[in-house]
């Protein structure tokens, strides 16, 4: 290479939970390679982005520090000119190098690699070789490396009933059953984990499968339950279902109970699995995002032997499955995935009034509907009152909205309602992190100005050029975090800018009344809209905020 070498390099490197490795003796081993590359040539490292926990399946823009990296590579004054990775395998998965490499090259940032023995040439053929071959390495052993671990679970779940994590079922807490079989985890001091009754909802598990049998259906066992005040799951165990109400037994809760072979005394593993789908099918590079999906009961793994203390016999729980089975409700089908052929313009935005609940979307004879039936899924002994159906259909609402927002946009409110959107916009405050990170700027900046003086006056080169490449990493550093604290942060619209936003738009109300029902949602959400039904009046409070919460009410049922 006849270019000089660079002198001030970054480092970058990664480890995750699917390389089996301790984060610390990983980097330090990707570092002691990366720096035996190229301190024969001068080089040394200033700065160094490591990613710890993310997966190589994500490319580069969503890995944090990866992404932190691309960034500083457009600021000139990045503090290196050179980038060396520790491994390739773990740098780069399939065909990550091809989509990155010409940033490096498009901002003059050289890229070294151990195996290439130096810097990469993106015009060399056999360097584009041996890194697509890295790439498809570092595929295969995620792949096999996946492969294992199901393998092994479900070979511990099989033949051993090993408790493999994750939440107990109710009904079991969980107990400690000894130091980990295996010597190096062992040595770390985890233990195994096993599964206990608990004194406290052990007797319940055991009550709800009784009733069952003896004719009471689903709703009545969740209302005998709420009754008696017997804290549902949820309500049980608050410290993981903060996301639940927990008010009341439901008629889902009974059903997940009866339907979990765990109570028989013997393990379950692989209920539910994970599919990579891809995060934007319109942008491939983008990568996949993870997805749990059901899986069918043949696809169960379950242990041969009963390896915890069981609270219903097989004969028991067979029978519960074939009276399930003939309701149309067991587990021997396959959850199907539900996809709405129509979308719902206020999906996720009305409330029922009558209980604070959302309304869910239903279509009927062609049209949608918003309805609640929280009589018919919670138990209403807790003196909940609230009607056994509430139903609101969707186009008596969608004129009447439409034309109270559009009210707001006339000729004669126009002029006060773009005042009310510019004032309440947040303030151009800048974050506390993002002042700070600006005063580390401003004092590299003045060290940086020092050590140039030193410079002029006669100081060791050597010295202060070693000085003013740390302070320059230092500030690159405090750019890129800098600048990814103001992306997040939205910048204050003037008002000139949002009347020209406002005028673009012309006729509001045509357009809300044109505009594609998926569209029309994503404007409804990004306003804030809320609309709470009040079934006994039959009226829809519709609330958004500009400047402060404001509200209209609008009769749906034969009127405006």
């Amino acid at each position: 290479m006849t270019s000089p070498q660079p002198q001030a390099f970054a480092f970058y490197g990664r480890v995750s939970t699917e390389d089996n490795q301790d984060p610390e003796s990983s980097r330090s081993w990707q570092l002691t390679r990366a720096t035996a590359l190229i301190q024969p040539h001068g080089g040394r490292i200033v700065t160094e982005y490591f990613d710890v926990g993310q997966s190589r399946s994500l490319p580069w823009q969503r890995r944090t520090h990866a992404n932190t990296l691309l960034t500083a590579l457009r600021n000139p004054r990045r503090g290196f000119s050179a980038v060396v990775v520790g491994e390739p395998h773990r740098a780069f998965y399939g065909n990550q190098f091809g989509l990155t490499v010409p940033l490096f090259a498009h901002y003059g940032v050289q890229l070294w690699v151990p195996e290439i023995g130096g810097a990469i040439d993106p015009d060399n053929e056999a360097h584009e070789l041996v890194m697509s071959v890295f790439g498809g390495m570092s595929k295969g052993e995620r792949n096999r490396i996946k492969l294992r671990v199901r393998t092994a679970m479900a070979a511990q779940t099989l033949l051993e009933g090993r408790y493999l994590g994750g939440r107990p079922p109710y009904g079991y807490t969980l107990r400690d059953l000894g130091p980990h079989p295996n010597p190096a985890k062992a040595a770390d001091g985890k233990h195994l984990k096993g599964l206990t009754p608990d004194e406290q909802t052990a007797p319940i598990v055991r009550r709800i499968f009784a009733e069952f049998l003896a004719g009471i259906g689903l709703f009545a066992i969740a209302e005998g339950l709420t009754a008696n005040h017997v804290p549902c799951p949820s309500a049980h165990d608050r410290a993981r279902n903060r996301h639940r109400s927990g008010i009341a037994w439901s008629k889902s809760a009974v059903r997940v109970i009866l339907t979990n072979p765990r109570y028989t005394g013997r393990q379950v593993w692989n209920k539910q699995r994970t599919d990579e789908v891809l995060l934007d099918v319109d942008d491939v590079a983008m990568g996949h995002t993870g997805v749990m999906r059901w899986n069918a009961r043949d696809k169960w793994v379950v242990s041969k032997k009963i390896t915890h203390e069981a609270l219903i016999a097989d004969a028991i729980f067979e029978q519960a499955q074939a009276i399930l089975q003939r309701r149309g409700r067991g587990t021997g089908g396959q959850h199907v995935r539900q996809r709405t052929r129509n979308p719902y313009v206020f999906r996720g935005l009305i409330y029922c009034a009558a209980c604070d609940r959302r309304m869910q979307g239903q279509y009927s004879h062609g049209d949608a509907y918003y309805r609640c039936r929280f009589p018919q899924e919670y138990a209403l002994a807790n003196q909940v009152q609230h009607p056994s159906n509430v139903y609101l259909r969707e186009d008596t609402l969608t004129d009447p909205l439409d034309t109270w927002l559009a009210s707001a946009f006339a000729a004669g409110r126009i002029e006060q309602t773009i005042t009310a959107m510019t004032d309440a916009q947040p303030p151009n405050q800048p974050p506390p992190l993002a002042t700070t990170t600006q005063t580390i700027i401003t004092e590299c900046d003045t060290k940086l100005e020092r050590y140039r003086a030193a410079l002029d006056a006669g100081a060791d080169p050597a010295v202060v050029t070693e000085w003013i490449s740390q302070t320059q990493a230092e500030r690159a550093r405090a750019e890129a975090d800098l600048h990814a604290h103001s992306s997040n942060h939205p910048r204050r619209m003037s008002r000139t800018e949002i009347k020209d936003l406002v005028h673009a738009l012309g006729d509001i109300a045509a357009v809300l009344r044109d505009a594609d029902p998926t569209d029309k949602a994503e404007v409804y959400r990004q306003l804030g809209l809320r609309l709470t039904y009040q079934p006994e009046t039959q009226t829809v409070r519709a609330a958004v905020d500009l400047s402060a919460h404001r509200g209209v009410k609008v009769c749906v049922r034969g009127g405006t």
